[in-house]
């Protein structure tokens, strides 16, 4: 898999590191200078600090804590760019990047989603918190003309321990920015509502087995498997517990995965929204639209503190994918579909070099120009603002489930839509052969029209549209479905159907045309099994009408007129989502190929899907 470690590599550096290639200018206005922090408990981490070269002025100081490294490592070797964009980079920060416990060149075990201790008690009592405080407390008693406010930012990953650090309370904490942020492995990359997230499959040994020294390189490998179609390999491969011959037991993640299948203690405890209470430093949360990894984290995380704490708190939802607003691309373009020019570059400028001046170098002192929610609308194409998330004037609004048509008004006859779903012919979530990257993205706004063709796909739509209609928050799809077996996914799409006359663009690719296109908006499973209790799995009663709601993460977009809003309602979504046996077994990580059964599933027609509409 060197091609894969090549494209994992690219995206960390592209994603993680920098923003432009700014040739020499780090070199020339920056000096570089090496440490390890000792913290309470004497592990030592690793440190790299860039402060500016005049010093005729103090820094705020902000931090980047990640488990991916903070190379190069050596003082002579710089990053080409620093700081998290090259705005912030020429105003002038101390900048520091630090290795996480475990990792790379720091001591200790790695813990991944290291759980939060509330109550420590003696300096063995340790955790993300715990080692940011102290890491924190050095720098700004260490570090050369520091102003004494510190901030902290991060991108996936790095983006959770940015929010972990809010948990430090060190009195020097001002301004936090998680990005991508995970929350909760449960319900962000790894698993949605309870599913298996396949598609990650191949980059679990990222966070698996730890490493013996302190090391410049990675110590972990991909596996090869022979073959880039995806969709065949897993096929091929059947149950996941014959994907073991690829991962030992010194992948401790996989071991994890397998073992808690359901929302036991395990994933429990590593839930870092529960202990996001009376919050104090500023926090800007951002996340983009089509962030096929974490989506969940950035939305739940701005709305927990939005109800927990009195800070200044604020959230940025761009057309992005993951981590593209800390790209400088000339055009934001996800998969077909481009949103327009500059748009990451209007982002670091006019909203995230703000949010850090206005509180590490201002003091939080002056008009602060940001709004509470800095949203973009996904179909409009434009930026909008308001003074809270979703927005005050939206309602609530149902459409209904019947007759393959989405339609406001109910019919009070029981009918019913129904269809064969065979675990050997799984509905790909993707006419692409081949992954594109670590983890998929493009799907996010993929062309439906492939699924919407096939039999085990009910799709529902309404009329052309006669008037705009903007969805802004949340979706809740309430179905009222039934099955032949004992368990089953339910899949829930929101697509945007485009006229038949809509220009064509230079962004499609070739097989496909943008008249009728299909865009997906927004996705989401909800394994069946989790339908009452995440952590207690229970079968569905073979041919009973049975209640599943399906939540999906929020959307901004705008439904023109003359486009058509379309449901579609799957079981499989593959190799997106593992396969489910549709036999309910105690732990689908150890079914057996004779689990995976044939079943017919029925949609009823009192199902709704629940809308938030802006007014």
């Amino acid at each position: 898999m060197k091609k894969l470690l090549s494209i994992y590599l690219l995206f960390v550096a592209a994603v993680l590191f920098a923003q432009d290639k700014v040739t020499n200018y780090v070199a020339d206005n920056y000096t570089k200078k090496e440490v390890h922090i000792k913290m309470r408990d004497g592990a030592e981490l690793f440190t790299a600090i860039y402060s500016p070269k005049d010093v005729s002025k103090k820094y705020p100081i902000i931090i980047q804590r990640t488990p991916y490294n903070s190379g190069p490592y050596g003082e002579d070797k710089l990053k080409r760019s620093i700081s998290p964009s090259e705005t912030m980079m020429k105003e002038g920060y101390i900048v520091v990047y630090q290795d996480v416990r475990g990792r790379y060149m720091s001591d200790g075990l790695y813990d991944n989603m290291r759980a939060f201790i509330p109550n420590k008690k003696g300096k063995t009592a340790v955790d993300e918190a715990s080692d940011t405080y102290d890491t924190i407390d050095w720098l700004v008693k260490n570090v050369a003309n520091n102003n004494g406010n510190v901030g902290t930012w991060g991108i996936s990953y790095p983006g959770f321990y940015a929010t972990y650090s809010l948990l430090s309370n060190h009195p020097a904490l001002k301004a936090v920015s998680p990005q991508a942020c995970i929350a909760d492995f449960f319900f962000d990359d790894f698993h949605h509502n309870g599913a298996y997230l396949l598609s990650y499959w191949k980059v679990t040994p990222l966070f698996g087995p730890q490493k013996t020294k302190r090391t410049t390189e990675s110590w972990f490998k991909f596996s090869d498997v022979g073959t880039n179609d995806d969709y065949q390999f897993f096929l091929d491969a059947g149950p996941l517990s014959n994907l073991d011959k690829y991962y030992g037991k010194d992948n401790e993640f996989w071991q994890q995965l397998k073992e808690h299948s359901s929302y036991d203690d395990f994933w429990q405890k590593r839930d870092l929204l529960q202990h996001l209470k009376d919050i104090k430093p500023a926090v800007m949360t951002v996340g983009g639209w089509f962030d096929a990894e974490d989506l969940y984290g950035p939305l739940n995380t701005y709305s927990t503190i939005e109800k927990t704490s009195k800070n200044y708190n604020t959230i940025v939802m761009g057309p992005w994918s993951h981590g593209d607003w800390a790209r400088n691309s000339a055009k934001q373009v996800i998969g077909n579909i481009n949103f327009g020019d500059s748009i990451s570059s209007f982002y670091q400028k006019n909203i995230e070099a703000n949010f850090f001046r206005h509180f590490l170098k201002n003091n939080g002192k002056g008009e602060n120009k940001l709004p509470e929610a800095y949203v973009f609308d996904s179909g409009s194409k434009e930026w909008k603002t308001y003074d809270a998330w979703p927005p005050k004037n939206t309602v609530k609004q149902d459409f209904f489930l019947q007759e393959n048509q989405l339609t406001k008004m109910a019919k009070k006859n029981i009918a019913f839509e129904e269809f064969v779903s065979d675990p050997k012919k799984p509905v790909p979530y993707s006419e692409d052969i081949k992954q594109q990257g670590s983890t998929p993205r493009k799907y996010m706004t993929d062309d439906q029209r492939f699924a919407a063709r096939r039999p085990d796909v009910i799709v529902f739509e309404t009329e052309i549209l006669d008037n705009d209609t903007t969805l802004a928050g949340e979706i809740l799809a309430k179905l009222q479905v039934s099955t032949t077996g004992t368990d089953a996914d339910w899949i829930v799409k929101v697509i945007d159907v485009f006229p038949k006359d809509e220009p064509e663009t230079k962004e499609v690719v070739p097989y496909l045309k943008m008249s009728n296109y299909h865009m997906m908006v927004r996705s989401e499973v909800m394994r069946g099994r989790f339908r009452n209790s995440f952590s207690k799995p229970e079968p569905f009663v073979a041919n009973e009408k049975t209640e599943v709601n399906v939540k999906l993460q929020d959307v901004f977009h705008t439904f023109k007129k003359g486009h058509k809003i379309q449901i579609q309602v799957q079981s499989t979504c593959f190799p997106l989502i593992d396969l489910n046996p549709q036999t309910f077994v105690d732990n689908i990580f150890y079914a057996k190929p004779e689990d995976f059964k044939k079943q017919t599933h029925r949609i009823y027609n009192d199902s709704k899907i629940e809308f938030t509409v802006l007014k």
